[in-house]
């Protein structure tokens, strides 16, 4: 793992950009399924065929995503798909979510690496077109688990191409933890133990958390979804969360911090990913992270082409050349995410990649509630009531935090 990107993914959303637009009008409850309720974003057409390449594509991505050899002379797989394409790639990165949507708006940028907690956001203003599969020969292998999910397809239409997807696991270091734990109790209701020495992601939506454990610990509150949330579902969760605070050492969103926190004991305990946890325990740090017994959240990338993109069909070769074998394997390994083509595992340099990020074990994912974007119309299916839009998540981390 060496070679993986020592980034910063933040999340840290400003509330006037959270607001989905008004194009996220009222739609049938439907039952809840793979794909969202109760959205009917703008009828829009996807492409039908291909076309002449227009010469240049402009993406914004997530660091790592789009390596030309700049930062790694040795990790490049855009000069390879310019040569054999024709598209130039122009590629701004973004820090945040929130920044991707504000930069789609601009109309300057023909596709972008979205995560579930802006794609959604994205499909119902109109700025993300519905995408014609057919058109990308690779997303035949995707694995199954991230084709039709509620965060990048509505009504059984894709509004774009996976390309990776991770689990936020529950890190703990051995020597100091006992007995190891089970349950995300560690991090909640058991988290004085451990009082000033617990870490928890840095993002409002970390709320899903809490509302992921108290669908299984309070089965009262009858949470279905963790980004489905009525007022007394998300108070709860709101609640949970600040008692929580008391025990906090700090919050984390950079990754090379969480590490050095592990390293230094200023952390024992807390949410993380695969890839930290494996840099972790590089660094000498003896710690476990797995996925407790109720599950996880996670993020799945979606590579989601602009509606009125000005260079759609280099765009349309792009989405397909970063999800062909070799290159999402490059990708997830210089990342650490697991890849989204199924035959990107043959490809990859570190044989147990694939292994230790569950690549291909769909049962895995089924305990993966990935980021989804909160809006007022439940995405459970619930019709009777009203649930809390992302906006309202925002402000309430603020409060959370003090």
């Amino acid at each position: 793992m060496e070679n993986v990107v020592r980034i910063t993914r933040t999340f840290q959303v400003a509330a006037a950009a959270a607001l989905l637009v008004a194009a996220t009008a009222c739609g049938s409850s439907g039952s809840g399924s793979s794909s969202a309720t109760g959205l009917n974003p703008p009828d829009l057409k996807a492409q039908s065929k291909l076309g002449t390449s227009e010469g240049q594509v402009n993406l914004i991505a997530w660091a790592g995503y789009v390596e030309d050899g700049s930062n790694d002379p040795k990790v490049d797989w855009v000069t390879p798909f310019e040569k054999q394409t024709g598209c130039k790639v122009n590629s701004k990165v973004a820090a945040s979510s929130d920044e991707m949507v504000k930069l789609m708006k601009t109309g300057q940028y023909d596709a972008v690496s979205a995560s579930g907690d802006a794609s959604l956001r994205l499909i119902a203003s109109g700025d993300a077109a519905p995408v014609n599969t057919k058109l990308v020969p690779n997303y035949a292998d995707i694995f199954s688990g991230l084709k039709n999910g509620s965060w990048n397809s509505v009504k059984g239409q894709m509004y774009g191409i996976p390309h990776g997807r991770g689990a936020n696991l529950l890190m703990y270091n051995t020597a100091k933890v006992s007995p190891a734990p089970t349950s995300w109790s560690a991090v909640f209701d058991d988290a004085s133990k451990y009082k000033g020495h617990v870490t928890a992601y840095d993002s409002p939506i970390y709320i899903a958390d809490a509302a992921l454990y108290l669908k299984a610990t309070k089965p009262e509150l009858k949470i279905k979804d963790p980004y489905a949330l009525d007022q007394k579902q998300f108070d709860a969760a709101v609640a949970l969360l600040k008692k929580q605070n008391a025990d906090i050492g700090e919050y984390w969103s950079d990754y090379l911090k969480e590490i050095s926190a592990f390293k230094s004991g200023d952390s024992v305990v807390g949410t993380t990913w695969q890839v930290i946890a494996n840099l972790t325990a590089d660094e000498g740090v003896k710690v476990k992270a797995f996925v407790p017994t109720e599950g996880s959240t996670g993020w799945s990338d979606t590579w989601m082409l602009y509606s009125k993109a000005k260079h759609p069909n280099c765009a349309y070769q792009w989405m397909n050349w970063i999800v062909s074998p070799k290159v999402n394997a490059q990708v997830a390994e210089y990342f650490g995410e697991a890849p989204a083509n199924s035959k990107a595992c043959d490809q990859t340099s570190d044989k147990t990649f694939c292994e230790t990020y569950h690549a291909a074990d769909e049962s895995y994912w089924k305990n993966i509630a990935f980021w989804n974007t909160p809006i007022e119309q439940c995405l459970d299916g619930r019709t009777d009531v009203k649930c809390v839009p992302y906006a309202k998540w925002v402000q309430a981390w603020t409060e959370i935090k003090g």
